[in-house]
């Protein structure tokens, strides 16, 4: 088995291409990324360090609570010197943590609104009624509005097992989590 560096750079170029996800091998730790993260200046999310433990074959830097800090806002991208595609970067680590069953406590309730509307943000009613306000159809054309498409989301978690990695039960639409905490 490679190194996690290796592990990220192939699992994410099957996303993004493999050059794409090379250019974490330029980063020379200079900083700019940690130093221009809006979400590093509130918690303790430090983009730099996430990079470092990654290229020193740190793999518990997937099970840390902080890798799920990133906004993915790309101020990081946009401003590294050496063209390194950080937020990429750290989504793909991202994907490898949920892999390995490490998954932030408020991603998987973001997810069970996918599950539930299609949507990570559903639309209520307080949305309907600006909609309305300006003169636009109250519900917006998504998976709302057309529930055959929800079943097709639905139906893509359950093909990929996203909803298994979760902990999502079907039956009651709840995180088993929520379940657990509710016994």
């Amino acid at each position: 088995m490679g190194t996690l560096l290796d592990e990220i750079i192939e699992y994410g170029g099957e996303v993004f291409g493999k050059e794409h996800m090379e250019t974490v091998r330029e980063c020379v730790q200079c900083g700019k990324c940690t130093g221009s993260c809006p979400s590093g200046r509130i918690t303790a999310y430090r983009t730099r360090k996430m990079i470092q433990m990654a290229r020193m074959n740190l793999r518990e830097v997937l099970s840390m609570y902080e890798l799920w800090f990133c906004t993915t806002c790309f101020t990081c991208y946009e401003r590294c010197p050496r063209g390194v595609k950080v937020t990429d970067i750290i989504r793909t680590m991202r994907n490898i943590a949920v892999s390995e069953g490490h998954m932030s406590f408020s991603h998987k309730k973001v997810a069970t609104y996918v599950f539930k509307t299609g949507h990570a943000v559903p639309i209520g009613e307080p949305q309907m009624k600006l909609r309305e306000g300006v003169g636009l159809d109250p519900m917006a054309p998504t998976t709302q509005k057309f529930p055959e498409q929800l079943e097709q989301v639905r139906e893509i978690v359950r093909t990929t097992g996203f909803d298994k990695k979760v902990g999502f039960d079907w039956e009651t639409m709840k995180l088993r989590e929520e379940l657990e905490e509710g016994k």
